[in-house]
C-alpha cells in the first residue's frame, strides 16, 4: 500500500464526528483503497481522498494534505447563511443590493470582480440592484458565481463563517477572504481547506446537524441542483442522486458530495487533486476515482 508518489493515511472511523477512531478495516475497504490508490499513482498528481459510509459507518482518509480550498468554501458559506437565518437575523427571502466593491484583508483597499473571473455572467446584470439572499445562495452553490459569494461573505462576516466551523469540529476548513483578493493571494493568505475537513461539512449537513433538520435538508436540494457534474458524478450510474460541491483554479480541482445510491443510505466522498494542467484530464481521473467508490459499495 506504499508507493514513491503518495503517502497514504488511512483510517476507518467508528463516529467520525466525535474523531473516535478505529484502526482495524474489512478486507473489501483494504481492496477498495488499494484500486485507487493504482488509479492515483497511475496519474502523476497528488491527490487526497476522504471517504464515509453512513450506511457502515467505514471510513477513510488518503493523503491529509490542506489544500487551496478553492469553491468548496462556498459550502460553509452556505451553512452560515441559513444559521443566522435560523436565528432570526434576516430571512432568505429579504432582498439586498447586489454590489461589486469587496474589501482586501490585506490592507482595506478595493476591489472588483468581472465577468471573466466568473462562472455566472447573469449576475452582474444586477449589481446596483436587489436579490434575495436565497437566490444568492443558489447561484452561489449551482453556478458557483463568485460575485453572489463575495456578496455574501461580506453580509454574513467571515469571523462568523470561521466561529460556526469551530463549533461543528471543523478544524482545517479556512475562510478568509472572498474570492479574488489578489493581494491576499499573493501573500498567500488563501482559502484552504483538507479532504477530512470538507468531508466533516458534509457529514453534519447529510445528519441534519449542520444547522436544524429543515436548513440542511434544503442545502441538499441547492446541492442536488450543482450544475458542474463533471467529476464525482460523472463516474456514477444515470440516475444516482448526487449533492455535490465542484471547485476549480489553475492546476487545482476538486468535489465533494454526498451519494444517494438507491436502498440504501448515502456515503460521502471528497476528492482533491493539485498539480493536473489540464482540467479535462482532473475532471476524468476524479470521475474515474469516484466510479471506482461506487462499485466497491455496490458490490459489497
Amino acid at each position: 500500500m506504499k508507493n514513491k508518489r503518495i503517502w497514504i493515511h488511512v483510517l476507518v472511523v467508528g463516529f467520525l464526528c466525535l474523531g473516535i477512531f478505529n484502526t482495524s478495516f474489512a478486507d473489501d475497504t483494504k481492496d477498495l483503497i488499494e484500486k485507487l490508490e493504482s488509479a492515483i499513482a497511475k496519474s502523476g498528481a497528488e491527490v487526497s481522498i476522504a471517504f464515509q459510509d453512513l450506511e457502515s459507518i467505514d471510513s477513510f482518509l488518503i493523503n491529509p494534505v490542506e489544500m487551496h480550498a478553492a469553491s468548496l468554501m462556498k459550502v460553509p458559506v452556505m451553512i452560515e447563511i441559513f444559521k443566522q437565518a435560523e436565528q432570526g437575523k434576516f430571512s432568505l427571502e429579504e432582498k439586498i443590493i447586489v454590489t461589486n466593491k469587496f474589501t482586501s484583508i490585506v490592507d482595506g483597499s478595493l476591489y472588483s470582480l468581472t465577468v471573466i473571473e466568473d462562472s455566472d455572467d447573469d449576475i452582474y446584470q444586477h449589481i446596483g440592484k436587489e436579490m434575495a439572499l436565497r437566490e444568492l445562495v443558489h447561484r452561489m452553490i449551482t453556478v458557483s458565481s463568485n460575485l453572489a459569494t463575495n456578496v455574501l461573505i461580506e453580509f454574513v462576516g467571515v469571523e462568523n463563517i470561521m466561529g460556526t466551523l469551530a463549533e461543528l469540529k471543523i478544524r482545517k476548513m479556512k475562510v478568509l477572504r472572498g474570492v479574488e483578493d489578489i493581494k491576499a493571494y499573493e501573500r498567500g493568505l488563501n482559502n484552504r481547506t483538507n479532504a477530512s475537513s470538507m468531508l466533516l461539512i458534509l457529514f453534519w449537513i447529510a445528519k441534519g446537524k449542520a444547522v436544524s433538520q429543515e436548513a440542511c435538508q434544503e442545502m441538499i436540494e441547492i446541492l442536488l441542483q450543482q450544475k458542474y457534474r463533471n467529476k464525482i458524478p460523472a463516474g456514477l450510474p444515470a440516475g444516482v442522486k448526487v449533492a455535490n460541491k465542484a471547485g476549480s483554479i489553475t492546476r487545482i480541482d476538486h468535489d465533494a458530495a454526498i451519494i444517494f445510491p438507491e436502498g440504501r443510505k448515502p456515503y460521502i466522498l471528497v476528492v482533491l487533486t493539485r498539480g493536473i494542467e489540464k482540467r479535462e484530464d482532473a475532471e476524468k481521473l476524479i470521475a474515474k476515482l469516484s466510479r471506482i467508490v461506487y462499485e466497491s459499495i455496490i458490490n459489497d
